[in-house]
């Protein structure tokens, strides 16, 4: 309770122009943008570029942001969509060759078959696992986050499971 606490103070604070309060929430939401931005991108440069861009736009978007929300969601739903854009762009040029391993700390804890394996969904299905079974969010909290509808989040983490589970094999 006490970080939502926290976290709303940031959020005052950042809307008021305090950029103490904007480094805290910084610093408080990077590691899960990064990784969630990562596990869609698959590339270490790219999802640090895309959760800083995310990071941006939610902070200009602060004065549309319902505050008696969490932050942290809504700032996940930003980071996730870029990253998705961002990969169906990578697709599109045709360079959707997997990226150099990040260093041991941006590193996600997953096996390498499971990681090259999860590289290998698209960018949808791939997104979906992420939220629900790394960053542990509810299959209707993945609909809210990604304005899909519930049963299209299921039908995607069921698809995108199996696919995963066919390529670990």
């Amino acid at each position: 309770m006490a970080a939502s606490r926290h976290e709303r103070a940031w959020v005052r604070g950042a809307r008021a122009g305090s950029a103490a309060d904007v480094e805290a929430l910084f610093k408080h939401h990077w590691p899960l943008a990064y990784r969630a931005a990562y596990l869609v991108v698959h590339d270490a440069a790219a999802a640090e570029d895309i959760a800083q861009e995310a990071f941006l736009a939610a902070l200009r978007a602060l004065d549309r942001f319902d505050r008696r929300r969490p932050f942290g969601p809504w700032l996940h739903r930003i980071v996730v969509n870029r990253a998705i854009d961002w990969a169906r762009a990578r697709a599109l040029r045709a360079e959707a060759e997997l990226a150099d391993v990040p260093g041991p700390e941006a590193r996600p804890e997953l096996s390498d078959g499971v990681a090259v394996a999860l590289a290998r969904l698209s960018p949808e299905h791939r997104a979906v696992i992420v939220l629900r079974h790394l960053l542990e969010y509810t299959p209707g909290e993945i609909a809210e986050l990604l304005d899909l509808p519930r049963g299209t989040v299921n039908s995607r983490l069921r698809r995108g499971l199996d696919e995963l589970q066919r390529r670990v094999r």
